[in-house]
């Protein structure tokens, strides 16, 4: 991204916020520029490009392999013929004895064993029809009732053991609380919302089965899955735009809620390691101030340092979310009271020049913790259409810019 020094400020061409390869939607620097949906489609193909190649070089090794073992094949003709056939009358003679004084010891044993089988037939029969007859009222009751009300949200939560008792307690309520807010929210799509909550479901237990998964490739699963239940609201159950919308916002606070603890931050990846970078980075720049990256925003007024403490205050407060929905919220308010800030000071509407300093400025003041692995969660884990346009992308392409310009810069504050 090409970040310039103009008039002692920081200059962002606006068509360099947008996708790469001129789709029209944000771009992102984690996905190289590119949108959500540019960024899986380059993705797919650099993909199936490595597993050909890779096809192809397991082959050629194939071939290479069973021409050296039919050349040494060839080599010992006779002998090695005269050799298996020795081996094989051995192998036969060897299990023939085997098998006759297996006769002499297993008899009797097999006579007790069958009359103590017989005993036990009648509660063998007697414990199956009981089996019987709870599965058929297990099916039934799955039949005539929504899928919501065949287990509490308490049932459903199996979380680990967290290390701490109060952090384990506190992330429970949270789950229970929003599982029990999810289903009376799909309780108003009667139908669509029972199917919702089957595929959410049917989601979660394929994830836990798929904790190995490199965090790349669980990006992948949650981004289909949103794609796959928005189409199915779309085309099967013909509900409207603005509803989709809203369900969509539901189901990935319903998801990553449950997911949280398992994709944000996890130790596969180097996201600790890039957050203490930054955190260091940014105490290195302590002695930056206002007037040297042209923030147009004066603290002298009282109204504008309070909304300069309340854009910190938010900054902050995103890593105390769980949901990329809700850490996204965090910078959209973020961003409205930096806007604010700058109304109040020149009296007159912000411009997009005015607000990347700013927003710089308030990165660097507020140092907000593990800032790049919210990002990276946000990155990988948010529904797409909220970071591909309107105000969230807008802002959330922002911030990454901002982030960027921190980790390189060096000579371009002036």
């Amino acid at each position: 991204m090409n970040l310039k020094s103009e008039r002692r400020g920081i200059h962002v061409d606006q068509s360099e916020l947008l996708c790469k390869k001129g789709c029209g939607y944000y771009g992102n620097p984690a996905w190289q520029g590119f949108c959500s949906k540019c960024w899986r489609e380059e993705y797919h193909k650099a993909r199936q490009k490595q597993i050909q190649e890779d096809w192809e070089l397991a082959e050629r090794l194939q071939r290479e392999e069973e021409e050296a073992y039919a050349s040494s094949q060839s080599s010992q003709g006779a002998q090695s013929l005269t050799f298996s056939k020795f081996e094989e009358k051995k192998t036969n003679e060897k299990t023939r004895k085997v098998t006759t004084v297996k006769k002499f010891f297993t008899a009797s044993s097999r006579a007790g064993a069958k009359k103590a089988a017989e005993e036990k037939t009648p509660k063998q029969g007697q414990l199956g029809r009981e089996r019987n007859a709870d599965n058929i009222l297990r099916d039934l009751k799955e039949i005539f009732t929504p899928s919501w009300e065949l287990a509490s949200p308490s049932e459903e939560i199996q979380e680990a053991k967290a290390p701490s008792p109060s952090i384990h307690r506190q992330a429970s309520i949270e789950t229970d609380r929003v599982s029990k807010e999810f289903i009376e929210f799909i309780r108003t799509y009667q139908k669509p919302g029972q199917d919702i909550y089957k595929q959410c479901k049917l989601f979660l237990d394929t994830m836990s089965h798929k904790r190995d998964l490199s965090i790349e490739e669980q990006s992948e699963c949650a981004q289909d899955f949103y794609q796959n239940v928005a189409d199915r609201l779309q085309t099967r159950w013909k509900v409207p735009p603005e509803k989709v919308e809203k369900a969509m916002d539901e189901v990935e606070k319903y998801i990553m809620t449950r997911q949280y603890k398992y994709v944000f931050c996890p130790e596969t990846t180097d996201d600790e390691k890039k957050d203490l970078a930054v955190q260091k980075r940014i105490r290195a720049l302590h002695w930056v101030t206002p007037q040297m990256l042209c923030v147009p925003v004066s603290e002298e007024i009282p109204e504008v340092s309070d909304m300069v403490v309340k854009a910190i205050t938010d900054i902050i407060e995103m890593d105390s979310k769980r949901v990329p929905r809700d850490k996204l919220a965090c910078i959209t308010k973020c961003s409205k009271h930096i806007f604010n800030a700058i109304k109040i000071t020149k009296n007159e509407p912000a411009s997009a020049d005015d607000f990347l300093p700013t927003l710089i400025y308030i990165v660097l003041k507020g140092n907000p913790p593990r800032l790049q692995s919210n990002i990276q969660y946000i990155t990988r884990f948010c529904n797409p259409s909220r970071l591909m346009t309107g105000e969230d992308g807008y802002y959330f392409t922002n911030l990454c810019c901002a982030v960027a310009f921190i980790e390189k810069t060096g000579c371009s504050v002036t």
